[in-house]
């Protein structure tokens, strides 16, 4: 499984391109992870574990092509395997308990995808108290590592994903389908690699057209597709969430920035603060943007704005919030 390497340290985050696969982890239990993450924007990406999502603090928005969906503290969402999916904030940082277990891990899970629908609607009160206990009752296992939390929570996850599975709308994927998405998620993995080595450049899709093979046509409809927006709009966010990365920085004008991030004006670099924030570059650093609350892991990605927490920060969150 593709993905960044394994740090205890907080000082000693690694970078991490956007084709890779994913995020933190700890090397505790193959093919299962958990962990907590605040974030203000997290890129398009693509993992092949499930992924259920807990939002414990501000509002989470979930997209995921053209379905949206908006968290509030408490409530979860289940995202299937090699889903592309991307995070937002509404306002403040969201930060959010994550549990991700490989489709290899349990028997049953093999080519299942379950559509973007909140628990809490499906279940009672009742059953979704249950579950969310369950669920910090792994999460409080999996970091304090007593003895044989490994068999605990391999079956705890089993029977979180089983309760989930029998409530929510899922289908079964063909071979022939999860080829068809295979090839898609590649190609997508391709293109947003392609973005990220070229977005401070003019860029253009009938390039990467070229570089496939394919028509432009064909692609146009394909980005708009997967990413719910025009190929010109995905890399004005890229360029934008580049800018957000090192706005507060001293070092460079906002002039600099500008040319730094790609736009191709000031005007245009002053649009796309106003677009996505609401105001512009110069009101936007003045107003201390970009910096995460608490002591984290920062994931470093061209234009991700997340931070990921040591064992110990995690065990307080789980204390905190649970």
């Amino acid at each position: 499984m593709a993905g960044p390497a394994v740090w205890e340290d907080a000082a000693h985050a690694p970078f991490c391109t956007m084709n890779e696969y994913e995020l933190i982890r700890y090397p505790q239990i193959e093919g299962l992870s958990v962990f907590f993450d605040t974030v203000d924007y997290r890129t398009p990406h693509i993992h092949p574990e499930w992924e259920l999502i807990l939002d414990v603090d501000g509002v989470l928005q979930v997209a995921s092509g053209a379905m949206r969906q908006e968290l509030q503290p408490g409530q979860m969402l289940l995202l299937s395997p090699r889903q592309l999916h991307e995070f937002h904030k509404k306002a403040e940082s969201a930060t959010f308990l994550c549990l991700q277990c490989s489709d290899r891990l349990l028997p049953g899970l093999e080519g299942l995808s379950v559509e973007l629908v909140l628990p809490h609607t499906v279940l009672t009160p009742t059953e979704y108290a249950a579950l969310c206990g369950e669920l910090f009752a792994l999460t409080e296992q999996y970091l304090a590592r007593p003895a044989h939390y490994e068999l605990y929570c391999t079956a705890k996850a089993g029977l979180i994903l089983r309760r989930l599975l029998m409530a929510l709308p899922c289908r079964t994927l063909s071979a022939a389908k999860l080829a068809v998405q295979e090839r898609s998620n590649a190609r997508m993995n391709r293109l947003m690699k392609f973005v990220d080595e070229h977005f401070r450049e003019t860029i253009r899709l009938s390039d990467f057209a070229a570089q496939e093979g394919l028509s432009l046509g064909y692609l146009s409809a394909f980005v708009k597709k997967s990413l719910n927006q025009t190929f010109q709009d995905y890399v004005t966010s890229v360029r934008f969430h580049y800018a957000c990365q090192r706005i507060r920085s001293a070092e460079c004008s906002l002039m600099e920035l500008c040319v730094a991030a790609g736009f191709s004006d000031y005007r245009y670099f002053s649009n796309a603060f106003k677009r996505y924030t609401g105001c512009t570059p110069e009101e936007y650093r003045r107003a201390g943007h970009t910096e995460l609350p608490a002591p984290a892991k920062v994931h470093h990605s061209i234009h991700s704005l997340e931070r990921f927490y040591t064992r110990e920060q995690s065990l307080r969150l789980l204390q905190q919030y649970r």
